[in-house]
């Protein structure tokens, strides 16, 4: 199958981005299968295993897309394209009105919110990574996302690791976030590394306890959380969106409470390092991410629609911060 990604970013991503990374891994992963991958992408991008054309906003979809494509897979919504079948993955919260009858969402917490049924878990390829180190000390805890975004909630992080006599090193973004009404005191527990690569990241992840993500808003996936779990790290999370079908009780806690998860990192022992870590193989690999794909492609193919109607958001009044409690 010859299948072109298209998103309007640059690729590779090494510091950031969870779009730019799980295609990057799911057309590596196809092309390993034998398919032929294209990517029509920003400018400045560059693939070893894929054909690489860039992406102009300002011209036609259908004029863009190569005559020898079979699928389009699009990271975006798109209007009047025609020329091949196609599915849109739908990354975010996007919060729009209705989106294309090919839509696919990321969970099914994701997938219901917006009404629909179909959705594929991001998978994670461990050749990015180093290998976990069960036998290496575990002495601090960690928090990965973009850190100035408040509704990831590095504060609420912050809080639970220090008042469980425990270290926080911040992954993700380029600065912290502790305005907008929220009140911190400089804690020498706290350490800020900023946007980190895959082996920067491994190096943290393999000597850290657990994952802190009291996110304030409905986390339609987060990378972050499979790749914690897959360095046997469990998760202490607030249960939002998908949190609660990704991180079931053996790897993780999760609460809207700060209390509760302050006193569940204190038995962070407690969990298995080498379940987390199988459960995270067993179930967010790239090749069970690509098979599925692989389906919704032949779907397409054979001129049908992945959802009966058109997906939109079925609550657009949701509150911009849920709850966070003491």
């Amino acid at each position: 199958m010859n299948i072109l990604f298209v998103n309007d970013t640059k690729i590779p991503a090494t510091t950031y981005g969870g779009t730019e990374r799980v295609i990057w891994w799911l057309g590596r992963e196809l092309a390993r299968q034998g398919h032929t991958v294209t990517y029509l992408v920003g400018a400045g991008s560059a693939c070893p295993f894929a054909k690489v054309l860039v992406y102009d906003a300002a011209k036609d979809m259908n004029q863009q897309v190569p005559d020898d494509i079979d699928v389009v897979h699009f990271q975006f919504q798109v209007q009047g394209f025609t020329k091949k079948p196609y599915l849109c993955t739908v990354h975010n919260n996007s919060g729009r009105g209705e989106m294309d009858l090919n839509s696919v969402f990321v969970s099914a917490n994701h997938a219901a919110r917006n009404g629909s049924t179909t959705y594929v878990y991001n998978g994670l390829d461990i050749a990015d990574y180093r290998k976990p180190n069960f036998n290496q000390k575990r002495n601090y805890t960690h928090f990965l996302a973009k850190a100035a975004w408040r509704v990831k909630n590095v504060q609420g992080a912050i809080d639970i690791a220090t008042k469980s006599g425990n270290k926080l090193v911040v992954m993700g973004g380029t600065r912290l976030n502790l305005k907008m009404g929220l009140r911190f005191t400089p804690n020498l527990n706290v350490s800020f590394k900023g946007m980190v690569d895959n082996d920067q990241k491994s190096e943290v992840l393999n000597g850290s306890k657990a994952l802190l993500f009291p996110v304030l808003w409905n986390e339609p996936f987060g990378v972050a959380i499979t790749e914690s779990l897959y360095f046997g790290c469990p998760v202490f999370a607030t249960p939002y969106g998908s949190l609660p079908e990704l991180v079931p009780a053996e790897v993780g806690l999760l609460s809207n409470s700060k209390s509760v998860l302050i006193e569940g990192l204190k038995r962070a022992d407690s969990f298995s390092n080498q379940l987390c870590h199988e459960y995270a193989v067993d179930n967010f690999n790239i090749a069970k991410m690509a098979a599925e794909y692989l389906k919704l492609y032949e779907i397409v193919l054979n001129g049908g629609k992945l959802n009966a109607v058109k997906p939109m958001l079925m609550e657009p009044n949701q509150p911009k911060y849920l709850p966070w409690n003491a």
